[in-house]
C-alpha cells in the first residue's frame, strides 16, 4: 500500500483507496489501520479518517474502540449519514439496542423510507420488549422488501405477543420465498403447538440434504424435521434428525467442557463464607431484580409468567446485562490479567456498589411499567450466583431444575442459534449439567437459603403448594391471578412462549422416557447426579475422578450414535458464561 507522505493531507484518491483497503480481506486491516492512525496524527478532525478507523476496529471485532472512533465521527459530522450508520452498526453489534435505535430514529429523519434504517429500528424495538411498536415498523416494509429474514422477524414480533395464526402465515411466507431456509422452518417448529402438514415433512426430507447447503440451514431443518416425526410418534427416526442436526450444528460452535469444570473448581475456591462475610453489605441496595437460572428449557419461563402475572412483578426477557457485568469486573485484558471471577478478589466496596447500580441503570430500558420489582432469566446467570449476592444482596435468586434425563433431552432437541454451546452434544449436555449442579450446591452450602430452588415435576404436580412457596421467598403476598397465570396477556419471547399461555400439562414431564433408549451418553457423563436426582451427590475428589471415567466409558456409545468429536475449541480467556 501507497502511504501518505509525511506531513502531507489525505487528498481524494488516498481517502477513497484508504476505503477500499477498509472493506478488502481482513489480514490487510492491521496494515491500513497502522495508516490510518498516521492520519489521524496529522488531521484529528477529518471525519473520514475517524470513520474508517471505527469501521476496521468493527471488522476486527473490537467493538469498543469502534464505537469511539465513530461517536467522534458522528460528533464532528452529525449530519453524516455514513458515520452515524457505521456507529449504530456498531452498537447494534454488541446488543447496545437502546443508543442503535436512537441513531436510527435519526436517520430515518433524513431518509423515512430506507429499508436499512426501518430494519434496524424494528429489530431494535424487537429486543428492547416494545413488540407492539416492532410489529408496525416491520409492517412498514416487509411487504415492500419481501425478504425472507424480515418476515422471520416479523413473525418472531407476531409470536411474542400471542398472534400464533399470523405468526405462521409469516414464517409461511419465509419459507416461501426462499425453499431452503432452515430457519422459517425453525421458527414453526419451535412454536411448539404448530404441526407440519405431510407436505411440509416431505419437503423437508427432500431439501435437508440438499448438496452445498449452508449448515446452519442444513441443522435447522434437521432439528425441524424431528419436531415433525416427534409429533408422529416415530420416535426413533426423530431421534436421528435431533442427532444430525446437533452433528451438524456442533460444528461451527466453540465450547471447551474442561473451561465450564475449571470455572466451577475456581469459583468454589475463591466463594466461601468468609470471602462473603468479609463483603456483607459492600453491594447496592436496590432490591428490584428477581433472577431465574438454571438450564434452558427446565421450567423457568413457566415461574417467569407466574410471577409475572403478580401486579408487583414486571417480566422482562432473558437479559444478558449480567454477563457483560462479569466482564467489566475482569482485571483487565493484558496477559497478567486476572481472569473472571477470580477479579472479584480485588473489588472494593465501591466498585461492587456501582456495578450493582450499573445493572439496575442498563435494564431499565427493559421495563415497561412502575412495578417495583422484575425478572432476569437468563439461564446461564447461575454462574454469577455469587456475584449477584455480591454487588446486588437484595435480589432474589430462583434455580429453575428439572429431571437431568427431562432437562438434558429438552436441550438436546432444541436449536440455539447462539450461546448455549454446550447443547449439541449429550456427554457435553450431561457434563454442564453435572457441573450447574455442582457449583449451585456450593451455594447452598456457603449461602444458606439465598437460593430458592423450584423443581419442575413438583410444580407440575401440585402448582398452588409451589407458587405460594415461590411468592413467600420473594416476599409477596399470594394472588389468584398467579394460578391462573395462563390468562396474563404479556409478550414472551422465548421457547415456551405458547405453552405458557395454557394451564400446567404434565405431557412435557415424561416425552424424554419415549426417547430413553438413545440417551446412553447422557445417563454416563450425569453419573450420580442422575440416580441422587432430586438430591445431589457429594462432590468431592474421587466424584471427579469417577467423572472422568465415566467420560472415557462413555466414548463408544457415543460414536454409535454418531456424536461430532470435539474440535480443537477456543473460549475467551477460558469463560464459559458469555450467553450472546
Amino acid at each position: 500500500m501507497n502511504g501518505i507522505p509525511p506531513g502531507g493531507h489525505s487528498s481524494s484518491a488516498d481517502l477513497e483507496r484508504l476505503e477500499a483497503a477498509v472493506h478488502g480481506p481482513k489480514e490487510g486491516l492491521p496494515t491500513v489501520e497502522a495508516e490510518l492512525l498516521d492520519c489521524l496524527a496529522r488531521e484529528p478532525s477529518n471525519v473520514t479518517v475517524v470513520r474508517l478507523l471505527g469501521t476496521v476496529c468493527a471488522r476486527a471485532d473490537r467493538l469498543g474502540d469502534a464505537e469511539k472512533h465513530l461517536a467522534r465521527a458522528v460528533e464532528l459530522a452529525p449530519d453524516s449519514s455514513a458515520a452515524r450508520w457505521m456507529l449504530a452498526a456498531a452498537q447494534f453489534q454488541r446488543g447496545a439496542w437502546e443508543m442503535a435505535l436512537f441513531h436510527a430514529n435519526r436517520l430515518l429523519e433524513q431518509e423515512p423510507e430506507r429499508i436499512d434504517y426501518l430494519n434496524m429500528k424494528a429489530y431494535c424495538l424487537l429486543n428492547l420488549g416494545e413488540y407492539d411498536a416492532a410489529i408496525s415498523s416491520y409492517e412498514s416494509f416487509v411487504l415492500q422488501r419481501n425478504a425472507p429474514e424480515e418476515w422471520m422477524y416479523y413473525g418472531n414480533a407476531l409470536k411474542a405477543v400471542g398472534r400464533v395464526q399470523d405468526a405462521v402465515t409469516a414464517y409461511r411466507k419465509a419459507a416461501a420465498l426462499r425453499p431452503d431456509f432452515g430457519q422459517a422452518f425453525w421458527c414453526l417448529a419451535d412454536l411448539k403447538t404448530f404441526r407440519f402438514d405431510a407436505a411440509e415433512t416431505e419437503h423437508m426430507k427432500q431439501i435437508v440434504h440438499t448438496p452445498g447447503l449452508q449448515p446452519r440451514s442444513r441443522a435447522q431443518i434437521h432439528f425441524a424435521l424431528g419436531k415433525a416425526l416427534e409429533d408422529a410418534k416415530q420416535y426413533g427416526l426423530s431421534f436421528d434428525c435431533y442427532s444430525r442436526g446437533n452433528a451438524c450444528w456442533r460444528e461451527q460452535v466453540g465450547h471447551d467442557p474442561d473451561a465450564v469444570t475449571d470455572f466451577v473448581r475456581r469459583s468454589k475456591a475463591l466463594f466461601a463464607p468468609s470471602f462473603f462475610d468479609d463483603r456483607a453489605g459492600w453491594g447496592a441496595s436496590a432490591p428490584d431484580p428477581i433472577f431465574v437460572v438454571g438450564l434452558p428449557r427446565s421450567g423457568s419461563t413457566l415461574i417467569e409468567q407466574i410471577l409475572a402475572s403478580h401486579s408487583l412483578v414486571e417480566g422482562t426477557r432473558e437479559l444478558p446485562t449480567l454477563d457483560s457485568i462479569a466482564v467489566a469486573m475482569e482485571g483487565g485484558n493484558g496477559p497478567g490479567a486476572t481472569p473472571y471471577p477470580d477479579a472479584l478478589r480485588g473489588a472494593g466496596p465501591d466498585a461492587l456498589r456501582s456495578a450493582g447500580e450499573e445493572y439496575i441503570r442498563r435494564t431499565r430500558a427493559h421495563r415497561k411499567t412502575d412495578r417495583p420489582f422484575f425478572i432476569d432469566k437468563m439461564p446461564g446467570n447461575f454462574f454469577h450466583v455469587g456475584l449477584i449476592h455480591l454487588i446486588l444482596p437484595n435480589a432474589k435468586i430462583i434455580d429453575a431444575r428439572r429431571h437431568p434425563l427431562g432437562s438434558g433431552f429438552a436441550v438436546f432437541k432444541q436449536y440455539f442459534p447462539y450461546g448455549q454451546s454446550f447443547a449439541f452434544d449429550l456427554t457435553e449436555i450431561g457434563r454442564y449439567y453435572r457441573d450447574y449442579v455442582e457449583l449451585m450446591t456450593h451455594f447452598d452450602s456457603v449461602l444458606p437459603g439465598r437460593v430458592h430452588r423450584v423443581f419442575y415435576e413438583q410444580m407440575v404436580s401440585d402448582p398452588e403448594h409451589e407458587i405460594r412457596r415461590l411468592l413467600g421467598f420473594c416476599g409477596l403476598g399470594f394472588e389468584q391471578q398467579c394460578l391462573r397465570f395462563y390468562e396474563t396477556d404479556r409478550a414472551v419471547f422465548t421457547a415456551s412462549a405458547q405453552q405458557v399461555r395454557r394451564p400446567i400439562f404434565k405431557e412435557a414431564v415424561e416425552l424424554w422416557q419415549c426417547y430413553e433408549p438413545w440417551l446412553g451418553p447422557l445417563k454416563a457423563a450425569l453419573g450420580d447426579v442422575l440416580s441422587c436426582y432430586p438430591s445431589v451427590p457429594t462432590f468431592t475428589a474421587e466424584g471427579a475422578a469417577r467423572k472422568a471415567a465415566w467420560q472415557i466409558s462413555s466414548g463408544p456409545i457415543r460414536a454409535t450414535f454418531g456424536q461430532a468429536a470435539s474440535p480443537t475449541l477456543h473460549i475467551r480467556r477460558g469463560k464459559p458464561f458469555s450467553q450472546h
